[in-house]
């Protein structure tokens, strides 16, 4: 599935959706009301590799991130307990590869707050994303409205 292809099944399959795209990064946050700030977060597509974001290598051609808020104990179920927030260098160390295509991994940055990518979703994770994206989907639902919690 191409990137565009992915935005058309996240935007046809869920309702309430605000979907922001700036310098190769789409974001997909559920905001019934488009309220500022309202909105939660539950998945991204990235095209790019950046200064702060270079460990997937996203400038390969056809190459994208398709990263997912799941529920921690999703999370949990896939690859155990979320890893402490990274070092100063911003990656996770989890042992994965985090270059691999079509191979469900820990996020590099955001695995501490369970979430998870896929680069360039095909037939080897393509019903695991679907599946992902609901629970992501329905997470957010169901934090939306909620008062933020102080950190």
């Amino acid at each position: 599935m191409d990137e565009a292809a992915l935005t058309r099944y996240i935007t046809d399959t869920f309702a309430g959706l605000e979907t922001v795209s700036a310098e190769g990064v789409t974001v997909f946050s559920y905001n019934p009301d488009h309220k500022p700030s309202a909105g939660v977060y539950f998945a991204t597509l990235k095209n790019r590799d950046d200064a702060h974001d270079d460990v997937s290598q996203l400038d390969r051609p056809s190459v994208f991130r398709l990263s997912l808020a799941i529920p921690e104990a999703t999370y949990t179920t896939l690859f155990g307990p979320p890893p402490p927030r990274p070092g100063e260098d911003g990656i996770i160390e989890t042992h994965h590869d985090f270059t691999a295509l079509d191979q469900l991994t820990p996020h590099p940055a955001y695995a501490y707050l369970a979430w998870v990518s896929v680069l360039s979703p095909g037939a080897a994770t393509l019903e695991t994303v679907r599946s992902l994206l609901a629970e992501a989907y329905a997470q957010a639902v169901s934090r939306h409205g909620q008062a933020p919690v102080a950190g």
